[in-house]
């Protein structure tokens, strides 16, 4: 099962949190679903270069905050904050004015061990005609060297410029796909070559979390401490 599914939707509430964190009625949803993704495309359309792991959002009434989680922070703030109001100003152009808009960057202090980052890494070098082989060699070298416990990058498509797509992948270290404590990352990339598209997946594991009490709904705990109470009135 763990093969067929997302690995991050897989864990969501578990090991895993929303990157989009609010609440609407239910005929806002399609619009707050549409403008957040246009302001991930936006974001990575502008700083792809700089290494995005992943862009939160938040909402609270007419507030918005906009999480950046990225591998250079410095090229995304810019001189004297420049960068990070030209895109805050981007981002309240695309929303009509209607958010006031704050926007947060946090450094991903080990990228050689983020799958989004590494698999960006690969499309980018494929790109520049470095042989995929290398490409993926390297980021497997690295990412164990920096402490993952497990890693698999796969790509699909044209490569070499092939007539015919294939699919290849590396694998090294364990993988546990359907162990919902286990942290496994994930990031997907496109490559844009002359012969076409290539996909490229990346599967990091850096190890079990051990304490899952901690991450577990507040509600599901108010409901186990009130059982005991319905016993004894019963």
């Amino acid at each position: 099962m763990g093969q067929k599914i997302h690995p991050y939707g897989f864990r969501l509430g578990v090991t895993k949190n929303w990157r989009s964190r609010w609440v609407a009625p239910f005929e806002k949803y399609p619009e707050y679903i549409v403008q957040d993704e246009k302001i991930r495309t936006l974001i990575n359309k502008h700083y792809g270069h700089a290494g995005i792991s992943s862009v939160e959002i938040e909402r609270l009434g007419n507030k918005m905050r906009v999480i950046i989680w990225t591998a250079r922070p410095g090229m995304i703030i810019g001189k004297q904050g420049a960068e990070i109001e030209r895109l805050r100003e981007e981002i309240v152009k695309l929303l009509k004015n209607d958010y006031e808009v704050r926007i947060a960057i946090y450094e991903v202090k080990n990228p050689e061990t983020d799958a989004q980052i590494v698999s960006d890494s690969i499309a980018r070098q494929i790109e520049r005609r470095v042989s995929y082989k290398r490409a993926m060699k390297q980021a497997i070298s690295r990412a164990m060297r920096s402490g993952a416990q497990g890693i698999k990058i796969a790509v699909s498509g044209r490569l070499g410029g092939a007539e015919i797509a294939r699919r290849e992948w590396f694998v090294q270290g364990k993988l546990p796909l359907s162990t919902l404590k286990s942290d496994v990352d994930y990031g997907y990339s496109i490559a844009v070559t002359k012969y076409g598209t290539i996909g490229v997946k990346c599967w990091i594991y850096k190890g079990d979390v051990e304490d899952l009490q901690e991450l577990l709904p507040p509600r599901g705990l108010e409901r186990a401490e009130r059982r005991p109470e319905r016993h004894a009135n019963a």
